[in-house]
């Protein structure tokens, strides 16, 4: 069994279609692949319809879900963005809807200034044009601006785009307002969902929170953590290994798939069978499709 739980679609910052995902999933031999656009529920109907027409009852599944950005504290005095991957909540909660509708104005705002920052500052990009080609419930990011610069020809890749403009320490990036992570984990709890702390220690994306933190969230519901993710390397998943069976919490593994946006392959790194299993159980606000 291969199952993948970490995937995005063109309605947050992947590359393919929610169809196209499912049949990624398909062609590259997996048995299950979660959604989780971020901050959207947007590509769930298309990518359900993607998997009912494959014809094939029992085949494949699809984990319904999506990728939170949340503001945690970090163990030592300050506070960093952490992301929850949540699961089969039912998306329809009206405290989970309001707060992605802000989430998703507040990215698109965002990714606007910044591209008109850009556009003002003599890059050739058009901001309206890249506002123009987001699909409508899509929340927007800096990925949809590195493409623009791809395009232009400014940078090479969307790697290079964030090394040089976008990250965090970049010139052009703008702040967000995440949620608070004890809010989210409540939300998604009461919408009958749950969630796994993605890529907790990947300290090349910049400050992460540390063991007392994540065993906290655990007392405050928190379900799993992500520990076979392409920015852990061994040491760092052995960490996690133990923390995980420390507490009790469900140990994932996923690519987070971007499509083209990175290089990283559908299904390269994957969740166990019972992990998928313990996450169904505790779950009542959406069901798995397959």
């Amino acid at each position: 069994m291969l199952i993948d739980l970490h995937a995005h679609s063109t309605e947050s910052d992947g590359t393919d279609t929610p169809a196209e995902l499912v049949a990624t999933a398909v062609a590259a031999g997996l048995n299950a692949v979660a959604i989780t656009d971020h901050d959207t529920t947007a590509g769930w109907a298309e990518a359900e319809r993607a998997v009912r027409e494959l014809g094939r009852p029992g085949t494949f599944r699809l984990v319904p879900g999506a990728e939170l950005s949340c503001s945690s504290p970090d163990g030592r005095g300050g506070r960093v963005t952490v992301h929850l991957l949540a699961y089969l909540f039912n998306p329809s909660s009206p405290a989970l809807v309001r707060e992605q509708s802000r989430l998703r104005a507040e990215r698109r705002e965002r990714l606007h200034q910044m591209a008109h920052q850009m556009a003002s500052d003599g890059f050739p990009i058009d901001p309206e044009a890249i506002m123009a080609g987001l699909p409508p419930d899509s929340p927007g990011g800096r990925p949809h601006l590195a493409r623009a610069l791809v395009a232009a020809g400014t940078v090479a890749s969307v790697d290079e785009a964030f090394a040089k403009y976008l990250s965090s320490s970049g010139s052009y990036y703008l702040p967000r307002t995440d949620t608070p992570v004890h809010r989210a984990i409540d939300m998604i709890s009461e919408a009958g969902g749950a969630t796994v702390l993605a890529h907790p220690f990947a300290h090349k994306r910049g400050p992460v929170v540390n063991a007392e933190v994540v065993a906290e969230l655990a007392d405050h519901g928190l379900a799993g953590v992500e520990i076979d993710h392409p920015d852990h390397d061994e040491p760092t998943r052995a960490k996690l290994r133990e923390l995980s069976a420390e507490l009790d919490l469900i140990p994932t593994g996923s690519s987070d798939y971007h499509g083209t946006n990175k290089t990283i392959r559908i299904g390269q790194e994957t969740t166990a069978p019972d992990s998928l299993e313990r996450i169904i159980a505790r779950c009542t606000g959406s069901k798995v499709i397959s």
